[in-house]
């Protein structure tokens, strides 16, 4: 059976990053299963189970880099599995999917709240900060400790090729935060001139590895050589548990398109376009994490995963990734 209309919508606005941002990305993953579990005519347990199932192939098919998003879906659907084993009726299994997905959605922002309140600590009177890209919990930070009477400027990457750094100096001006917004190239410039960096991250890796958007791993190699602390934010369900087993996060490479039009790109028959949308900065670059657990330093990680993940085994994954199987092997044969 096809996923619901809204869901097929959902997922598709995800692949063309109407829908952007980790955490956003995750959230709307739980609420495109709960639509799911509401609109479903399913007349028995594993009806409903195959649909959800058939919905989280379709999401989880959209964006291979953010780690958020198959969290999200694993949330939800190990839970599932679970209700099929104790062979839970029809009705309790849809009301187990709804409670699990509006769980993660306001476990999702109660922790955005939590990093603003935890990082804005570490943001002091006269601070010059830079950012890349858009984090909802990079800009919970910043406007929390704006909040608390702390006078700081913000310089903002502008994040090509989609520009998402201008949303982050949009949301900085609103708030009534000074900030300055430079090309990506003029990150280098501005580095000495800085206390602090902070990004978000899409994943974290079970060393401390962290992948974010393209540029952060330049911009953390500029705080590293001009000794600038370098502070990410992220949410515990962007920690990656596949990492745990020694299985790398996969980098998304997105169309030619956003770089350059195909009628230019005609002009030029000899040269390819690369557009990877993320890169990853190695645990030595990063000073700490903030977390909605608290701040950590990036070789602790791997504690927090196996407090979180710690019962997932090979085996476990194995399960959960057969869903992205199933989506691969089905493109594979089309």
């Amino acid at each position: 059976m096809q996923p619901h209309g809204r869901v097929r919508r959902i997922a598709e606005d995800i692949e063309k990053m109407k829908i952007r941002g980790a955490g956003k990305i995750a959230r709307s993953a739980a609420e495109a299963l709960l639509i799911t579990a509401q609109q479903s005519k399913a007349t028995k347990p594993s009806a409903l189970a195959s649909e959800l199932e058939s919905s989280a192939r379709l999401l989880l098919s959209t964006r291979p880099t953010a780690v958020s998003l198959p969290n999200s879906i694993r949330y939800i659907m190990f839970r599932v599995k679970e209700g099929q084993r104790r062979n839970v009726e029809l009705g309790a299994l849809r009301k187990l999917v709804v409670k699990t997905a509006t769980d993660f959605i306001q476990n999702s922002m109660r922790a955005i709240e939590r990093i603003g309140e935890i990082g804005a600590g570490r943001i002091e009177d006269g601070d010059r900060i830079i950012t890349h890209c858009d984090s909802a919990a990079v800009r919970a930070i910043l406007e929390t400790a704006y909040t608390q009477g702390k006078k700081f400027t913000v310089v903002v990457c502008e994040t090509r090729p989609r520009f998402q750094g201008r949303i982050t100096a949009r949301r900085m001006s609103d708030a009534g935060i000074r900030t300055s917004l430079i090309v990506d190239g003029a990150a280098r410039f501005f580095m000495t001139k800085m206390d602090k960096a902070i990004v978000g991250a899409d994943a974290v890796a079970a060393n401390g590895a962290v992948v974010n958007k393209i540029g952060t791993s330049t911009l953390a190699l500029a705080a590293h050589e001009s000794r600038v602390l370098f502070f990410v934010a992220a949410e515990t369900y962007k920690f990656s548990p596949e990492t745990m087993l020694g299985q790398l996060v996969k980098i998304e490479e997105r169309d030619s398109s956003e770089i350059i039009s195909e009628k230019e790109l005609e002009r030029m028959p000899n040269v390819t376009v690369r557009n990877p949308s993320f890169d990853v900065t190695p645990p030595e670059y990063v000073d700490l994490i903030v977390t909605e657990r608290g701040i950590i330093p990036p070789q602790a990680t791997i504690m927090i995963m196996q407090e979180e993940f710690g019962s997932i085994t090979a085996e476990g994954l194995m399960e959960y990734q057969a869903y992205r199987l199933a989506e691969e092997d089905e493109s594979d044969n089309s």
